[in-house]
């Protein structure tokens, strides 16, 4: 089994909710999420943020589903953790 254990995302993101509120609902995503998140650029009405998230098993398409809900957009996937688990037989 691949287990996804780190990703750094680059997201574009409305104003509101605010970087800890974004960062919050992450993390809220899993029990186990550790979000890290950098503002990199601010303009009128967005805000290019860098986000870091770190679990033992990270479910991308969660992630993603929460993203657009907030009203963001994944722009790219920047780095990837992942590791290789025995299977449980």
């Amino acid at each position: 089994m691949i287990s996804v254990k780190r990703l750094v995302l680059d997201i574009l993101k409305p104003h509101q909710p605010n970087a800890l509120e974004f960062s919050c609902t992450l993390a809220g995503v899993d029990d186990d999420y550790r979000v890290e998140l950098t503002v990199i650029e601010i303009d009128e009405n967005t805000e290019t943020v860098q986000v870091v998230i770190e679990g033992d098993n990270i479910n991308f398409e969660a992630i993603q589903s929460a993203i657009t809900n907030m009203g963001g957009s994944l722009h790219s996937i920047d780095v990837v953790e992942v590791q290789s688990e025995p299977d449980n037989l």
